[in-house]
């Protein structure tokens, strides 16, 4: 179908009409997402503005947006309104005023515009459990159970010490509802997408939501390193500290070879399996051999020496002078904007690289009502034909080859796959090394198995090159050129085809061939010493810049496909670990004068102030709570304060002997009694116990080994294009045969090409339960 507009000549959205009625940072965030790639976006702000305006990130997450200052009690205000949502392509909404919500609310504005893509973007599911409704990190973070699965010292809930669900959440919003405009583009149809916090949790962290409901809930009590001692971060003989990333089993050899630990691998304890390492028992006397051998040079020296023996591994840093670094740099992830109100503000620039239609970042966040009649040009949307059968995922139809191997890669098919495109995991013929302990990221793709370097396995790639409408890779920078599939290869098989590329460092330049695993990021941006403060290091349990680069480059793919469907051109598409690290901790990151300084963790962190943090129970409960300064007084009602307190010492010690007193639940409600915004820190059998979470299919059973296990379910809700059904990885070769039938392989060649080893033929993949590796 064409499209409903036509699009600008140089920018991917070009012609798209987003308004934005949401405030804080997830929702004003992802509609930044569409206007970097040129939507025309439409800030509806009350009379009094965004209250996010005072905070630093407001100017990156409202660039290039256009401010329209609407006011509940005006009627004329409300006519003004119903204009802009009739003419409309997307609305990004969050909580709405109730004054709007006949205007603004999904049904009424569906009605008005059936071609409208609603992107409802809900602080947890549908209802927020907390009083008030206001965003929270710290508060989404206990609800969803993820507080205590952060390793550290006792094993209690850790705050994040800044907000990348947040993140996760807008880039993650911006990509359904990208699947929902791809969609519209064949149907005509606009529906309604949902993305809660609760979605951007499942997508930070899927291995997390592994849950065996029968299972005792283990303590994550492994140290801010975490249990796996050749995944971890280590202090040297000058006091500085380097990250070891030793994921697979070769680097692991490697590494063990060069420390000279070989007699720790052969110990009866461990007996040759580096994966014994991970077992309680051999956890403490194994980090102690390798803390003792890293005590034992600089940092400097055994960073030589690893690169040498090619180990992956990196210096721990501050994140100071990250975002002005030479690796940035390399990716063009620095920006700088003048500012109205701030001046010159530098801030994170887009990390997702189209070739042919790049992102324009370069305008500045709007001042308050700068643009009383923006969007008044805005015309009616046409009324589309009437609606054909449903379609089972916005992206049904749309077919991916996932090259990708470890994470990244992998997850971003996954991701696409749960949109409904059809998916193929495409690996040798021995299968990705990693496939069974990274199993949630590889779900809901069919497995082909062949050997690229071989003529006839080229030749076969490139017949399902031919049937594809994506190619995603995550390579390090120049194997795609080596094994001759990289773009300017594949356009010559397909000259339409989207490719696109994760790297650590970017396609070129000096810093490309650098080893890039998730933790090592975390490092080198100052993500783990940030966390830290004071103390250690800590190694975030949520591989933050994998799974952030892996909704990103969702995003990417869709970018490129929407603007392929508006002018039959394909493109390649990049992004780098290195620029997610910026995004993902963006506004720290921001530069500007006068600016609070960021905020910095601790050991065991558990939140910025005793107005924020979380509180002990009598039962080995925990209570998250964000009180108001101002609200002292309601605790004092609800009994949990004698009096109000001097200074905040004395509020933290009054709340922790008055919480402690308590049970979880008692607590809670009367902290809820009391209107103050206070959640539960969840543990993972009450999400498996959740009815919410049932309704709205957070989890799927996966049948392990060793019996049923909760997998995580609908990354989002499509009101008129919901996939339906479990996710479950593919063994490897799983579906060879069949997908290359599909292209045109009859079974006599297929079995040749068996035979010869050119292809794997192999049978569903038997799940099995693995050891916590972070």
């Amino acid at each position: 179908m064409a499209p409903l507009r036509s699009p600008g000549d140089r920018h991917a959205l070009g012609g798209l009409r987003v308004l934005d009625l949401t405030t804080g940072l997830a929702g004003p965030m992802a509609a930044m997402l569409l206007a970097d790639f040129g939507a025309e976006v439409v800030k509806v702000e009350p009379p009094a503005g965004d209250p996010a305006r005072s905070r630093p990130g407001f100017a990156m997450w409202n660039r290039a947006k256009r401010s329209v200052v609407l006011d509940p009690a005006s009627e004329e205000d409300h006519t003004r309104l119903a204009g802009l949502v009739a003419g409309a392509d997307v609305v990004v909404a969050g909580p709405l005023d109730e004054a709007f919500a006949p205007i603004t609310g999904p049904e009424a504005a569906l009605a008005a515009n059936p071609a409208l893509v609603y992107l409802s973007m809900p602080r947890v599911l549908d209802a927020t459990p907390w009083a008030g409704g206001a965003e929270s990190a710290g508060l989404l973070w206990a609800h969803t159970g993820l507080s205590l699965r952060q390793s550290s010292f006792e094993g209690g809930p850790i705050d994040p010490v800044f907000p990348y669900m947040l993140y996760m959440h807008a880039t993650w919003g911006a990509a359904s509802a990208l699947a929902a405009l791809v969609e519209r583009q064949d149907s005509g149809l606009g529906q309604v997408v949902t993305v809660g916090g609760v979605h951007a949790a499942m997508v930070a962290a899927s291995a997390s939501l592994l849950i065996d409901a029968r299972a005792p809930e283990i303590k994550a009590n492994y140290g801010p390193g975490g249990p796996h001692p050749m995944y971890t971060r280590y202090r040297c003989a000058d006091g500085e500290w380097l990250f070891l990333a030793t994921l697979t089993t070769k680097f692991q050899h490697q590494a063990i070879d060069v420390l000279g630990l070989a007699d720790v691998l052969h110990d009866e304890r461990i007996g040759g399996r580096v994966e014994a390492m991970l077992l309680p028992d051999n956890r403490a006397w194994v980090r102690k051999r390798f803390v003792e051998v890293f005590e034992s040079r600089t940092r400097d020296e055994w960073l030589a020496t690893l690169r040498e023996a090619d180990v992956p591994a990196g210096p721990v840093l501050s994140r100071e002078g990250w975002l002005d670094s030479d690796r940035i740099a390399g990716v063009g992830m620095r920006a700088e904007i003048e500012d109205p109100e701030r001046g010159a503000v530098v801030m994170p620039a887009s990390s997702i690289n189209l070739a042919s239609t790049p992102a324009a970042v370069g305008q500045p966040a709007p001042r308050l009502g700068e643009h009383p009649d923006a969007g008044a040009q805005w015309e009616p949307a046409p009324r589309p034909r009437a609606a054909g059968s449903p379609k089972p995922g916005p992206l049904a139809g749309v077919r991916v080859l996932d090259l990708g191997t470890i994470l990244a890669g992998p997850y971003a098919g996954t991701l696409l796959a749960d949109l409904g495109a059809d998916v193929i995991k495409v690996e040798t013929p021995t299968g990705d090394s990693w496939r069974d302990r990274g199993m949630v990221y590889i779900r809901g793709q069919r497995g082909v198995a062949i050997d690229l370097r071989a003529p006839e396995g080229l030749e076969a790639f490139h017949a399902l090159v031919r049937s594809a409408d994506v190619v995603l890779d995550n390579y390090r920078a120049g194997v795609v050129g080596r094994l001759k599939i990289d773009h300017d290869s594949l356009t010559a098989v397909r000259p339409d085809v989207i490719t696109v590329s994760i790297t650590g460092f970017g396609d070129a330049g000096p810093f490309s061939g650098e080893p890039a695993f998730d933790p090592l990021l975390q490092a080198r941006s100052g993500m783990m010493t940030s966390q830290g403060g004071d103390s250690e290091p800590v190694l975030l349990t949520v591989a933050v810049n994998d799974v952030v680069t892996a909704a990103s480059a969702v995003l990417g793919a869709l970018l490129a496909l929407f603007h392929r469907n508006n002018t039959g051109d394909g493109q390649h598409v990049w992004l780098s670990l290195a620029g997610t690290s910026a995004l993902a901790q963006c506004e720290e990151l921001i530069q500007m004068a006068g600016r609070p300084e960021p905020p910095i963790g601790g050991r065991d962190y558990i939140g910025p102030s005793a107005f924020e943090r979380s509180y002990a129970t009598a039962d080995d409960g925990w209570i998250r709570v964000a009180i108001d300064p101002g609200s002292l007084g309601a605790l004092v009602g609800a009994g949990l304060l004698a009096s109000v307190p001097e200074d905040e010492a004395g509020l933290a010690a009054a709340l922790e002997a008055s919480m402690g007193a308590l049970p979880r639940d008692a607590v809670l409600e009367a902290l809820r009694s009391a209107g103050v915004p206070a959640a539960a820190v969840r543990r993972q059998r009450e999400l498996a116990a959740d009815p919410e979470y049932e309704r709205a299919e957070i989890f799927n059973t996966l049948e392990r080994q060793d019996g049923p296990t909760l997998a995580p379910g609908r990354y989002a809700r499509f009101s008129r294009t919901q996939v339906r059904g479990t996710l479950t990885p593919p063994g490897v070769g799983e579906h060879t045969a069949e997908v290359l039938a599909e292209v045109g392989y009859d079974d006599e060649t297929i079995m040749d090409l068996a035979a010869r080893g050119i292809v794997t033929l192999g049978s569903p993949m038997v799940l099995r339960a693995m050891v916590a590796y972070r």
